[in-house]
C-alpha cells in the first residue's frame, strides 16, 4: 500500500467528469481503493475521490467516524467504504447548510448546501451492490465525494461566500459562540433559581 499524492484546486484532473470503473474487482482497482484508504487516514479525511488522487475513475472512499455522526435516520458511524460507479439520489427536496472542507482545498472550510437525506447505490471491489438511505453527515460526504467523480469542488455549490475561511478562525469563532452560549444558559438557569 501507498500513500497518494492528493490533487489541489487549480489542477485540471479535478475539473473533468470521471469515466466509469469497467471492471471493479480488477487488480488495479483493488489496490488503488487500498491506497485511497491509506491516503484518507493519513491525511485524515472522512472521504476521498479518485480523481483527488489523479485517477479520473467513478469511485470514492469514505467514513463516518463516531465523533462525526449526528444520530440523524442512516448517520450512525461506518468504517472505511468504497463506493464503485455511485449513483447518488436526493430523498426530498429539503437542503441544508454543512460546514465542509476538502483535502484538495487545503486549511479552508465553507457551508455549502446538502440534500438532507439521500439515497445511494453503487458497487464495492467485489462486484457487490451498496446501498442505503442515508441523512446527516453520511448524505453530505457521500454528496461531497461524489461531486468530485462530476468535476465539482465545494465553492461551485456555495450561495454565500461569507460563509467560507480558514480553519483556525472558524474554530475560533465556533469556540467563541458556544461560549457566549454557554454563559447565556449559565445566566438563565441563575434567573430562574433566584425567581423560584
Amino acid at each position: 500500500m501507498a500513500i497518494l499524492k492528493i490533487a489541489r484546486m487549480g489542477h485540471p484532473v479535478l475539473l473533468e467528469r470521471c469515466q466509469p470503473v469497467p471492471d471493479p474487482g480488477a487488480p488495479e482497482i483493488r489496490r488503488l481503493v487500498q491506497d485511497m484508504f491509506e491516503t484518507m487516514e493519513d491525511a485524515p479525511g472522512a472521504g476521498l475521490a479518485a480523481p483527488q488522487v489523479h485517477v479520473p475513475l467513478r469511485l470514492f472512499v469514505f467514513r463516518v467516524l463516531p465523533n462525526r455522526a449526528t444520530g440523524a435516520p442512516g448517520d450512525v458511524p461506518v468504517g472505511n467504504t468504497v463506493l464503485i460507479n455511485p449513483v447518488i439520489e436526493p430523498l426530498g427536496e429539503e437542503k441544508h447548510l454543512r460546514w465542509e472542507g476538502c483535502l484538495s482545498i487545503p486549511g479552508l472550510r465553507a457551508a455549502v448546501p446538502r440534500y438532507k437525506r439521500v439515497r445511494y447505490t453503487g458497487q464495492d471491489c467485489d462486484g457487490r451492490t451498496i446501498s442505503a438511505e442515508v441523512g446527516g453527515f453520511h448524505a453530505g460526504v457521500v454528496q461531497h465525494e461524489n461531486d468530485h467523480l462530476d468535476g465539482i469542488l465545494y465553492p461551485t455549490r456555495m450561495t454565500d461566500f461569507r460563509l467560507m475561511g480558514f480553519n483556525e478562525e472558524i474554530a475560533r469563532v465556533q469556540e467563541a459562540q458556544a461560549l457566549a452560549e454557554a454563559r447565556q444558559e449559565a445566566g438563565a438557569a441563575e434567573a430562574g433559581a433566584a425567581g423560584a
